[in-house]
């Protein structure tokens, strides 16, 4: 038998061990993942384009600032669970004075003054504390996920301000904003997806979390994501 043959069937066998146990799921994960597209291409992102069109610059700076700022807390206290004390301040700082000096958080004073703003949340906590991700789980409409970031997603609930908002109405407008204002980012992104769509938002999904996890140090290579199913 060839040796590049025989190399080849053992590498196709490795992938396919290694992609039941990353996704275990992967039937009813690509279901969820259409129904999620389809939903995004009729409503998500007709809104999102509607509000980059009528929103001024401005104003959608400040909005993306505030939904920014809002995050700084729950931020903080994860980082503060992971050890990093001196960036928890940091986050601490950022939040006080952007609530107070930016107006709510419409202006990021912080930043200007070199307060970095960081990206952490309690899923990440978790793999800091050495629990493992888990299957790959594509939830509805919220889109691609870990077992261990699913979890995470119930006490990052407890996380945040608006949780003290005492008005059921005013709590779900702005989450509704925060929840625009982030699709909103992310228009025109579809246009970099290589080869089957499904397998590059799992893969990208999960370099994503290894470099945010790692504080933007990320062990493998992009390219040995394989696109072709």
């Amino acid at each position: 038998m060839n040796i590049k043959f025989l190399i080849v069937i053992i590498c196709a066998n490795f992938l396919s061990i290694l992609e039941a146990e990353i996704d275990p799921f992967k039937d009813i994960n690509e279901k969820t993942h259409q129904l999620n597209q389809r939903l995004d291409e009729s409503i998500a992102t007709p809104v999102a384009r509607f509000y980059k069109k009528v929103t001024p610059d401005i104003l959608e700076t400040g909005i993306t600032n505030f939904t920014d700022n809002i995050e700084d807390i729950n931020i903080a206290a994860n980082n503060i669970l992971q050890g990093k004390i001196k960036s928890g301040i940091s986050d601490i700082f950022r939040f006080t004075l952007n609530s107070s000096i930016g107006l709510l958080g419409f202006f990021d004073v912080a930043s200007k003054i070199g307060l970095e703003k960081h990206s952490e949340d309690f899923g990440q906590t978790l793999a800091v504390w050495g629990i493992d991700e888990g299957p790959y789980i594509v939830l509805p409409l919220l889109g691609p996920s870990s077992l261990r970031d699913t979890v995470a997603r119930i006490p990052e609930a407890f996380m945040t301000p608006l949780i003290l908002i005492d008005h059921d109405r005013t709590g779900y407008e702005l989450t509704a904003i925060d929840l625009l204002e982030k699709r909103a980012r992310y228009l025109g992104l579809e246009s970099i997806v290589i080869g089957d769509e499904y397998l590059f938002y799992r893969d990208a999904y999960f370099q994503s979390r290894e470099f945010e996890i790692n504080d933007g140090l990320v062990e493998d290579d992009f390219d040995d994501f394989n696109y072709d199913d």
